[in-house]
């Protein structure tokens, strides 16, 4: 499987962006597709996930802010962010997975080469 991301840019703060996730190869209605971040000098953290049974899944800090959705026919994910702040500022990687469990890094076996996100404040 392979995963391609896009979407990202700059933007103010308060804004909105939508990021996309376009998989290629494999069954993409029977994988777990999640969303990470990686800040500058920080861990990649876990941002969202969305299961193969549209069972989804946020972080604290992105509750009520980014929506994740998926779109079988088009081998698509995409995660909806509003009400951006500067500390949403990281490069968004898009990461699938076949397994059971579906939020932690080890859970995902494909990911894409990442798109970056820059809030201003």
């Amino acid at each position: 499987v392979q995963l391609q991301a896009c979407g990202g840019g700059l933007v103010q703060a308060g804004g909105s962006l939508r990021l996309s996730c376009v998989a290629s190869g494999g069954t993409f209605s029977q994988t777990n597709m999640g969303w990470f971040r990686q800040a500058p000098g920080k861990e990649r953290e876990f941002v969202a996930a969305i299961s193969r049974n549209n069972a989804t899944k946020h972080s604290d800090f992105v509750w009520g802010r980014f929506t994740i959705s998926r779109v079988n026919a088009k081998n698509a994910a995409y995660p909806q962010m509003e009400s951006l702040t500067p500390e949403d500022t990281a490069v968004y990687f898009c990461a699938g997975g076949d397994g059971r469990d579906w939020r932690r890094i080890r859970d995902f076996s494909y990911w894409g080469q990442g798109t970056q996100v820059t809030v201003s404040s």
